[in-house]
């Protein structure tokens, strides 16, 4: 697939200015304009990740009636079910609030739903065969519980409290709880609509830590030290790809210097699993290695093994669940590989199909667990909207993934009457539908999101940072990019371009990926680097030179040394 090369171009005098001010590399410069860093303040509160520089939360619509029914809860020793999510924001909400709610002696339990059995959210069956055989007085869900309305309405008519501490969109209608802490909430002024789940339930303990303390509740007992949260924080922040900016890339920053030193034992036994260098770990390795283990549990066995991971007082019970959730992640990528293979096939041997805008496809055997990561993996490779529908218990029921240009969940709003229940983001959504209105679904949600989007915008767009050629490669200048982290949404890895470089010679290592040494003469000046190439077609034959490649610059650590590392991202 084409893809259309954007060379960003920062105002050269801002250019100039900013780096007098940090007395830094233009490039690192160029890097702050182009995400809008740019005046003093911005710079300070960017480079400056301590956690004092956090806004208070107390601002959070509901929050103050959150914390005095849980802080009456706490008085009466109530029982309280902590409801939460299935996927790793879920997962570690679950883990900080149980933590917390265990600390202050609460008598508490916590209840993940199983995903392919009871699908995602607060349902009135939880109601009736959960928390009202348990006696439980109030529930707190976590990453869940905005749109559960007859599931609220439930509750209430059992004589059960509702906290629903949430961040997915919600709609006008909000669920008659005692109290909706969710900053996606229309009348919610607090501006922290961007905090991932387990962000709202931080800051839910924040709220509620101080209420304590100011009614000298820790006196008879040790306060916990929230800080040392901000590593499973960290976790599901990443995990949920929301935007590290402001508050969560002050999380999340903290968070992966506390995992670095980490005495959690599921945290050490899942990174020894992973064979991750622990004092270098930085957000890549959490995407990329430990949440997908993490996930693996909710998407094919149950959350629950998760959350006991992240709740391991021993080294040798974390081992014995980290070695579990391996083989359940290994296993999760031989169902994928298998879909994916399946899902490609269909649309080779049916390419009208890309003739649309969106891919809608179904399949009775398809794992519904799956779904999502498959979806993810076709929006990036055919870049429009992907809907994937499994019908094996004779419903539809799917995951959807989106485009950045498309508003999945308004797309699947104006789609509400072809589905029976729906739920998510901008990027990613899940759904239920009867399988006689699948295929006017597909054509419904063809045509809206025609009208959503133009032509350009379903061209995969690659935004450059700026030109970086070999002769202007420095250590120091890696150095600097290094304090830009961490990286993720809204402060992506920098992605640099150069042109005529060659290719001094290649190896292929592992299975798909290609080991290389580039030179590049600019003027009188040779300059000679390692790169590395993931994913590559072996079948492509590689020529001499790149006419141009973009690519991102790295240390490249192992066995105590580092070197200079480039990662080619397209040539």
């Amino acid at each position: 697939m084409k893809k259309e090369w954007q060379i960003l171009q920062p105002d050269v005098h801002l250019v100039e200015k900013l780096c007098g001010m940090l007395n830094c590399h233009p490039a690192i410069a160029s890097i702050l304009i182009n995400r809008n860093i740019f005046s003093t303040e911005d710079v300070s509160n960017f480079f400056n990740t301590s956690l004092s520089q956090l806004r208070p939360p107390f601002s959070i619509k509901d929050m103050d009636v959150a914390v005095d029914r849980i802080l009456s809860a706490l008085e009466r020793k109530e029982k309280i079910l902590i409801f939460g999510d299935y996927d790793v924001d879920g997962v570690t909400a679950t883990s900080i609030l149980l933590d917390f709610l265990r600390s202050a002696g609460a008598n508490v339990s916590y209840y993940i739903p199983h995903r392919i059995t009871e699908g995602f959210g607060l349902k009135k069956n939880h109601i009736s065969d959960v928390a009202m055989p348990n006696g439980i007085h109030l529930i707190i869900t976590v990453d869940c519980g905005s749109d559960d309305q007859d599931a609220v309405k439930a509750a209430r008519n059992a004589g059960i409290d509702v906290i629903i501490t949430d961040h997915h969109m919600i709609s006008d209608t909000i669920p008659p709880a005692v109290a909706v802490v969710n900053p996606k909430r229309n009348d919610c002024p607090s501006g922290f609509q961007d905090l991932a789940g387990v962000g709202v339930a931080f800051y839910l303990l924040i709220c509620l830590r101080k209420k304590l303390r100011d009614t000298d509740f820790w006196k008879d007992r040790p306060e916990p030290n929230l800080k040392n949260y901000c590593d499973l924080v960290a976790l599901g922040t990443l995990a949920d790809v929301v935007p590290l900016t402001c508050e969560n890339r002050i999380l999340t920053a903290a968070g992966i210097n506390i995992i670095r030193s980490t005495r959690r034992p599921g945290l050490n036994a899942l990174i020894e699993v992973c064979e991750i260098n622990k004092p270098a770990i930085d957000s890549d390795d959490i995407v990329f290695y430990l949440a997908p283990r993490l996930n693996s549990a909710g998407r094919i066995d149950h959350a629950a093994t998760a959350v006991e991971l992240l709740r391991a007082k021993d080294i040798q019970t974390a081992r014995t669940i980290a070695h579990s959730l391996n083989r359940l992640n290994q296993n999760r990528r031989s169902i994928e590989n298998k879909i994916l293979a399946e899902a490609n096939d269909h649309i080779k041997n049916n390419t009208h199909l890309l003739r649309k805008n969106t891919l809608v496809l179904a399949h009775q055997d398809w794992h519904l667990g799956i779904l999502g990561i498959v979806a993810s993996r076709l929006m990036k490779k055919y870049f429009r909207p992907v809907v994937l529908i499994t019908t094996a218990d004779g419903i539809g029921k799917g995951s959807a993934r989106s485009i950045p240009e498309v508003n999945l969940y308004e797309g699947l709003s104006a789609c509400a009457d072809d589905l029976e229940t729906f739920g998510g983001h901008s990027m990613a959504a899940g759904l239920k539908i009867k399988t006689e209105n699948i295929d006017r679904f597909k054509n419904h949600f063809e045509n809206i999101v025609n009208h959503m989007a133009s032509p350009v915008d379903f061209i995969p767009k690659i935004a450059i940072d700026c030109r970086l050629d070999f002769v202007n490669i420095s250590d120091k200048l890696i150095d600097e990019l290094e304090s830009l982290k961490p990286f993720g949404i809204a402060n992506h890895e920098p992605l640099f371009m150069t042109k005529k470089v060659h290719i001094v010679s290649s190896k292929y290592v592992g299975d798909h990926h290609r080991q290389m040494v580039l030179k590049q003469k600019i003027g009188k000046t040779m300059k000679t680097f390692n790169a590395i190439q993931f994913n590559v077609d072996t079948r492509i034959p590689l020529k001499d030179t790149f006419d141009q490649m973009a690519y991102r610059l790295r240390w490249n650590r192992w066995n105590g040394r580092k070197n200079a590392q480039i990662v080619i991202e397209e040539t």
